[in-house]
């Protein structure tokens, strides 16, 4: 290889290690942000430990409807 095309190939290891941490930033953002949300619904509606999902969905959706 020459010095031109290692270069070239060392720019794109360097782009896609930039664009997977943002990714992996972008990730946890939104991980983080279900889990606060679920934390305020259960301080809200300490009842939703004790249903399952799909009626929760339903709940949900009723109400907001």
């Amino acid at each position: 290889m020459t010095e031109n095309l290692k270069k070239l190939e060392q720019e794109k290891h360097r782009l896609e290690q930039a664009l997977n941490r943002n990714r992996d930033k972008e990730r946890k953002a939104r991980t983080r942000r279900l889990i606060q949300e679920g934390a305020i619904l259960e301080k809200v509606l300490p009842q939703v430990k004790d249903i399952s999902l799909d009626m929760l969905e339903q709940y949900l959706h009723s109400v907001f409807k």
